[in-house]
């Protein structure tokens, strides 16, 4: 199954093609495009032909492993990742959301459990082509080197250069971007950036950051942005300013 969707297009690598064909007649029924890949190397084609909406990615295949493939995507590409795993140990959970995963679900699953996830990881995820008419009103937030645009779910440092985020990435960001200069738990960060079904745990706010980090630092000295408060959370250092545009 392949084409466009209004919903979403979709790929599901697993080299288990029982649940493949399971999840992709699902998917389908519920207004998704669906393609299927058994392994790495399909994987890899399929995105190379198609750059698809989000990637239903299992981590143990033959000839090839779905973490690695999860981190080379995420070096080239923001589309969003769910790991589907038999795993369910808080070291996985903690190793796929380090190479880039915006979510992980645990096998056997729900499908009505998996079209949650699936909904709300879209919805984090960065609209595609959404321009903002010009009679909208447009509120914006500049700190440090960059420019933050709700409405469009944007950073971009002052150079006009794009920071690729993942939908927990920008949550984040945006979260900071509103409580300036003010230190926010770790409990905190998990309620913000959860949302909907995002699991999220001590380890995984700090990967979470970490990845956060990294993204700015080609910007600005995001280490010092960005402070690490012993014991206590998380702090953005940094004034922001808020405006308005048409």
């Amino acid at each position: 199954m392949s084409g466009t969707s209004p919903q979403g297009n979709i790929l599901v690598v697993d080299d288990d093609v029982g649940l493949r064909e399971t999840l992709a007649d699902f998917l389908a029924s519920e207004g998704y495009a669906v393609r299927e890949a058994a392994n790495v190397s399909d994987a890899r084609s399929c995105i190379a032909a198609e750059t698809p909406d989000l990637i239903l990615l299992d981590i143990n295949m033959p000839g090839g492993d779905g973490l690695t493939l999860a981190g080379e995507l995420r070096r080239s590409i923001s589309t969003p990742i769910i790991i589907l795993s038999g795993k369910d140990s808080m070291v996985d959970k903690v190793v796929g959301l380090e190479v880039g995963a915006d979510d992980y679900l645990t096998k056997p699953f729900e499908l009505r459990e998996l079209l949650a996830r699936i909904r709300a990881v879209l919805r984090r995820s960065r609209p595609q082509g959404a321009e903002p008419t010009p009679s909208i009103v447009e509120r914006y937030a500049r700190f440090d080197s960059f420019v933050l645009t709700p409405t469009r779910r944007e950073l971009k440092s002052t150079a006009g250069l794009q920071v690729d985020l993942t939908g927990a990435e920008y949550n984040l960001i945006a979260a900071f971007a509103e409580r300036p200069n003010r230190v926010l738990t770790r409990d905190a960060i998990a309620d913000i950036t959860r949302k909907d079904d995002w699991e999220a745990f001590d380890r995984s706010i700090d990967t979470l950051v970490s990845r956060l980090r990294r993204k700015l630092s080609p910007h600005t000295d995001a280490v010092a942005l960005i402070q690490t408060v012993r014991g206590e959370g998380y702090v953005l250092a940094s004034d922001v300013k808020w405006s308005d545009q048409r």
